[in-house]
C-alpha cells in the first residue's frame, strides 16, 4: 500500500476546508509560535469549562463535557469524511493537535493513504476518527455514560455526511453507503439509526443540551417529542 506525499494530503485537506468551511477545516500549517498539543493530553477539559461557563451549567459538568466532545467529534469526521470521498485519502490521525485556544484543530506533517487501495474503507475512516475520539475520553475527569460519548460520535459522523451531502449531491451514493456503513463499526452500532433519504438521524441517547437553561432538543435527539424537566 503506497503512502500518499504529504502535499498531496495536505492539498486535499486544504481544498475541502476551502470549498466546504467550517467544520471541515484542518490546519496543516506549522505552528508559528508554540506547537499545539495532541489530543491524547488534555485540552478537551479546558474547552468543556469554557462551554459550562458560556451556558451557566457549572452545577453539572457533565454537560459542558458532552457538548465540547461533540464538537470535537466533528471536527474530526468532517475533514476524514470529506477528504476520503473527494479526493480518495485517508488523512493519518494520530498526530492531530489542538490548534490555539480554540477548538479548531491542526495536523502537522499530514500523511494519509489512498482510498481505493484499502481493504474496508469504513474501518479505515473509524480507525483514524472514533479511535483519537476514545484517546481523548480516556483522560476526561467528568464522569460521562459511555454511550452518551458514542452517540455523540455517531450524532457528529451523519451531520458531517448531511452538510457534505447537501454541498456535493452528486456523491448521495457514495456518502449514503459509507455512513451506513460507519454506523455498523465498532461502538457506533445500535447507536441510532438514519431516518431519511437526506441522512435524517435519530440517535439513542442525548447530548444534554436540553438541560442547559438556555437549551433545547437537537433534531436528532431521542428525547424529540417528549416532555423533560
Amino acid at each position: 500500500m503506497t503512502a500518499v506525499p504529504s502535499e498531496q494530503v495536505a492539498e486535499a485537506l486544504h481544498d475541502v476546508a476551502a470549498r466546504l468551511g467550517g467544520f471541515f477545516a484542518l490546519d496543516t500549517t506549522p505552528a508559528r509560535r508554540s506547537p499545539g498539543r495532541q489530543l491524547a493530553h488534555a485540552g478537551l477539559a479546558e474547552r468543556a469549562r469554557a462551554v459550562n461557563d458560556h451556558y451557566d451549567t457549572a452545577t453539572e459538568p457533565r454537560i459542558g463535557a458532552s457538548i465540547a466532545h461533540l464538537g470535537l467529534a466533528a471536527r474530526l469526521w468532517s475533514p476524514v469524511l470529506a477528504c476520503a470521498l473527494v479526493h480518495g485519502i485517508v488523512p493519518t490521525m494520530s498526530a492531530v493537535e489542538w490548534s490555539g485556544e480554540g477548538s479548531a484543530l491542526r495536523l502537522p506533517g499530514p500523511e494519509g493513504r489512498r482510498a481505493p487501495e484499502l481493504p474496508a474503507l469504513a474501518d479505515a475512516v473509524y480507525t483514524e476518527v472514533d479511535h483519537m475520539l476514545e484517546r481523548v475520553e480516556s483522560g476526561l475527569t467528568t464522569k460521562v455514560a459511555p454511550r452518551l460519548l458514542a452517540g455523540n460520535s455517531a450524532s457528529a459522523l451523519v451531520g458531517s455526511a448531511a452538510q457534505l451531502l447537501r454541498i456535493r449531491p452528486d456523491l448521495r451514493t457514495e456518502i449514503t453507503f459509507l455512513t451506513r456503513e460507519l454506523l455498523e463499526v465498532g461502538r457506533l452500532r445500535g447507536t441510532g439509526r438514519i431516518t431519511g433519504p437526506g441522512l435524517a438521524f435519530r440517535r439513542r441517547s442525548c447530548c444534554l443540551f436540553y438541560r442547559a437553561p438556555s437549551g433545547g432538543k437537537c433534531g436528532d435527539c431521542c428525547l424529540v417529542g417528549t416532555r423533560t424537566r
